[in-house]
């Protein structure tokens, strides 16, 4: 029987990675975790933890600011940005040091480096602890990186992603935002909060082009109104480059092509799996779009899995500890689960929050499912008089017998509001349920309960 130097190796410390290397060491079997970067990965290090930090601070500043209708004195109120910054790398660290305690308490060996497949079961781990180590079974969780645009001059131009952004040292006067995704919305809501002149470029004709088109036209409304920002849809940046006065991007709309001057690019353009591993020594099957798997998480190669974003679809920490999950459970008994991705929330952490779980109408036309829906604007509940704030509304969507297939939530607090609703889709309850369900009247959760009733009303 051929031996092993371990019985797990995980590729990738975040948090598919993570999740599978502390579930395995409780099979008392030897287990490591390989990671090139922060232990964490983009979760802990880049990514959620720094972003959570930095908008929560963004989104108090700007709502004091404009706090004068409540009584709040906002003349002379200031930040100060290091002290903001120091105060999300305190965060950053807690996070980091908390994920090498649970892994290092699980007794799971930590090993710092690029890893390389030489072998179906061998792995080369460059840098760090170096040397090649072999395992008995290999999860591949590497996460994925920032996409080249494509943009000319990019390589002799300064230029940040949503995450890297976050480290300008000091909040930029001008902001150009290339993408209008979810990463996109959120930056440059954050710059814009904090005083920027900002400028989104979308090359689709609305921004969030996943969501259904009423998210974008109310976000664009608010980020123009409230923050004079200036959105440009069906508008592709074309090329970059960098002078005195700072960066001038080139851009075409329709047929002509413009230019603007900006302090500071950042690229939110969307990301691709991490996939440079020698996945061709492992006979690992892999696309663009990230690496092949069964429902079971088991790639091309039984004894290998892959969970997490490497593997595509949406990026998110949510889904990619949930594959973690799986895949150590059936890495450790041979064991068939199955994922199920029913009532996994996407959420876009601007302010207000949006948060969509299911199917959206875009999807369930393309499909050409019947449905049937309903729309309830945030003027319908307390909250929004109690908070006057109006910029926003529930989109549910419902099948012709009373089953919910997906919600639209645009809200303060529309991550947790909309917790209930991926709750009734992944049980597949009923409309009904939702509606006979007590919730509290000062709450937001109660547009929730309101969209479930007429809709249920509806035949």
């Amino acid at each position: 029987m051929q031996r092993y130097d371990y019985d797990y190796i995980i590729i990738g410390g975040g948090a598919a990675g993570c999740a599978a290397a502390k579930a395995l060491a409780k099979t008392s079997k030897k287990v490591a975790i390989i990671e090139k970067n922060q232990w964490g990965g983009s979760y802990a290090a880049s990514r959620d933890i720094p972003y959570a930090a930095s908008l929560n601070f963004s989104h108090l500043y700007a709502k004091s600011m404009y706090g004068a209708r409540f009584g709040i004195s906002s003349t002379t109120l200031r930040y100060n940005y290091p002290t903001s910054a120091h105060w999300r790398e305190k965060a950053v660290s807690r996070e980091i040091a908390q994920v090498k305690h649970e892994l290092a308490e699980a007794k799971v060996t930590m090993i710092k480096g690029n890893a390389h497949f030489v072998g179906t079961h061998q792995i080369s781990v460059k840098k760090g602890d170096g040397g090649i180590i072999s395992g008995r079974k290999i999860l591949i969780a590497t996460g994925v990186m920032p996409k080249n645009p494509g943009i000319s001059g990019l390589e002799v131009v300064t230029h940040y992603t949503p995450e890297t952004a976050l480290k300008i040292p000091r909040v930029p006067k001008t902001v150009m935002v290339v993408g209008g995704g979810a990463s996109g919305c959120e930056v440059a809501q954050y710059f814009a909060e904090l005083g920027s002149k900002v400028v989104m470029a979308e090359i689709a004709e609305r921004i969030l082009p996943r969501e259904d088109k009423e998210v974008g036209e109310v976000l664009t409304e608010y980020f123009t109104k409230r923050f004079g920002m200036k959105i440009l849809t069906s508008s592709r940046v074309i090329a970059v480059e960098q002078d005195a006065a700072g960066v001038k991007t080139y851009f075409v709309t329709g047929d002509k092509e413009k230019a603007v001057r900006v302090e500071a690019i950042i690229l939110a353009t969307g990301s691709q799996p991490n996939l440079d591993l020698g996945l061709e020594n492992a006979g690992v099957k892999f696309t663009a779009a990230g690496i092949k798997v069964e429902k079971t998480l088991q790639t091309s190669q039984k004894h290998i899995f892959a969970a997490g974003d490497v593997i595509s679809g949406d990026v998110s920490t949510e889904k990619a500890e949930y594959q973690g999950g799986i895949a150590a459970m059936n890495m450790a008994s041979r064991a068939t689960n199955y994922v199920n991705y029913n009532g996994f929330i996407r959420v876009t952490d601007t302010d207000p929050q949006i948060a969509v779980v299911g199917l959206t109408e875009d999807d369930l036309t393309k499909r050409g499912k019947k449905y049937r829906s309903a729309v309830i604007p945030l003027s319908r509940v307390a909250a929004a008089n109690v908070q006057d704030f109006r910029m926003g509304f529930i989109k549910m969507l419902a099948s012709h017998d009373g089953k919910i297939l997906g919600a639209t939530l645009m809200a303060p607090g529309a991550a947790e509001a909309i917790q209930e609703v991926a709750v009734m889709i992944r049980h597949n309850f009923s409309l009904l349920e939702i509606a006979s369900t007590p919730h509290v009247a000062l709450g937001w959760s109660e547009l929730v309960r309101q969209a479930a009733r007429d809709l249920a009303k509806k035949k």
